[in-house]
C-alpha cells in the first residue's frame, strides 16, 4: 500500500488584520488567527467523486476515511495510493494541493459515476446532496453488535477534557472541531484530528485507522467535540466503532441510526454528567462497580438534564 507521493504540511491557520471593538473602550487594530478553509476535490482513478470544504492537512486520511464512510472501501488492502495533482485550468503544471486522486487496489470496484452528483459536502453538513435518507443508510461490513466493551462512566466523562487539551489549532483560532479515538481497554488516546468540519475530523481519524490497517475499530471509542449528527453515527458504524461520545446533543435521526446499527451513543458529556441514548449496556456507572453495564431496558437518559 502506498500513500501520497506528494506531501505537504497543511496550512491549518492564517493571520488576518482586524478591528477589535470593545464597548466602552474603543477600537484597536490587531492581527487575528483564523482556521484555514479550502476545498478538496476527491477523485478516484481520475474521475471526480466529491468536493468537501476542509482544513488542509491529513488529506489522504480524509479521503480514505470518506471512502470508508461511503462503503467504497473497508480495509487497508482496498487502498493503493493517492497523489495531489493540479487543479482545473492549471494544465497540470500548478499543484494547488486541493485535488487528490486516489487509486484503489486491483479488483476493488470503482464508485458508481452517478455517485459524484450526490457527494457535494460542506464544512457544516456531511450528507448534503444525498438523494434521500435511505441513500445514506450505508451497510457496514464491520458489525458492532457483538463488541462487548464495558467502559466506566468516569472515564467517558474525562474524554472531552483530554480532547480539548490536545487541540493545538483550536487554542489559536477557536474555530475547529476535533475527533479522537480512545482505546476502550486502556483509555489511551490513539489519534486526534482537527478540521473546520466535524465530519471531516472524523473522516481523518477513520482514514488514519485504515492507512494503519486498524479497521474495523473494535474496542474503540470515538469522541467528538460538538454534536452527534446522523453522518457521524454513520461514519462510526461504517468503521466498526462501538461507541460514539459527544460533547453536545445528538439529533433524533442520529439516535435512531445508532440504535439500529448497534452503536452506543452518549451525548452532553459535560463535567460529571452525560446522557446515554442507545445501547447503554456498554457503560458502567459508578454504582456498577460489580462490572456490569446499565441494563439495556433501563432508560438511562430519562429525566437527565440537557446542559446547553
Amino acid at each position: 500500500m502506498r500513500r501520497s507521493t506528494l506531501a505537504r504540511v497543511g496550512r491549518i491557520t492564517t493571520r488576518r488584520p482586524i478591528l477589535k471593538l470593545t464597548l466602552g473602550e474603543g477600537v484597536i487594530r490587531r492581527a487575528d488567527t483564523l482556521a484555514v478553509e479550502e476545498p478538496l476535490e476527491i477523485r478516484v482513478a481520475g474521475a471526480p467523486l466529491a468536493v468537501t470544504m476542509r482544513t488542509p492537512g491529513h488529506d489522504v486520511e480524509l479521503a480514505a476515511g470518506f471512502l470508508v464512510s461511503e462503503g467504497i472501501i473497508a480495509q487497508a488492502s482496498d487502498f493503493h495510493s493517492a497523489i495531489h495533482c493540479g487543479g482545473p485550468g492549471t494544465g497540470g503544471e500548478e499543484n494547488t494541493y486541493n485535488v487528490l486522486d486516489l487509486t484503489l487496489a486491483q479488483g476493488i470496484p470503482l464508485p458508481d459515476p452517478d455517485a459524484a452528483r450526490r457527494f457535494y459536502t460542506t464544512s457544516s453538513c456531511g450528507v448534503c446532496g444525498k438523494a434521500s435518507i435511505d441513500a445514506v443508510r450505508t451497510v457496514s461490513r464491520h458489525p458492532r453488535g457483538d463488541d462487548d466493551i464495558l467502559v466506566g462512566a468516569d472515564r467517558i466523562a474525562a474524554y472531552p477534557e483530554r480532547l480539548r487539551a490536545e487541540q493545538a489549532a483550536f487554542d489559536k483560532t477557536g474555530g475547529l472541531h476535533a475527533a479522537a479515538l480512545f482505546d476502550a481497554d486502556t483509555g489511551e488516546m490513539l489519534v486526534l484530528r482537527e478540521d473546520v468540519g466535524r465530519h471531516n475530523a472524523v473522516d481523518k481519524v477513520v482514514g488514519w485507522a485504515l492507512l494503519n490497517d486498524r479497521l474495523p475499530l473494535r474496542r474503540q471509542i470515538l469522541q467528538v467535540s460538538g454534536r452527534a449528527s446522523f453522518e457521524l453515527v454513520q461514519k462510526a458504524a461504517m468503521a466498526g466503532i462501538p461507541m460514539l461520545s459527544a460533547v453536545s446533543a445528538p439529533s433524533s435521526l442520529a439516535a435512531e441510526l445508532a440504535d439500529e446499527s448497534g452503536v452506543t451513543l452518549v451525548g452532553f458529556v459535560r463535567g460529571r454528567s452525560m446522557n446515554i441514548y442507545t445501547h447503554a449496556h456498554r457503560v458502567r456507572t459508578d454504582a456498577g462497580a460489580d462490572g456490569e453495564g446499565i441494563g439495556a431496558s433501563e432508560p438511562a437518559a430519562e429525566g437527565a438534564s440537557h446542559a446547553r
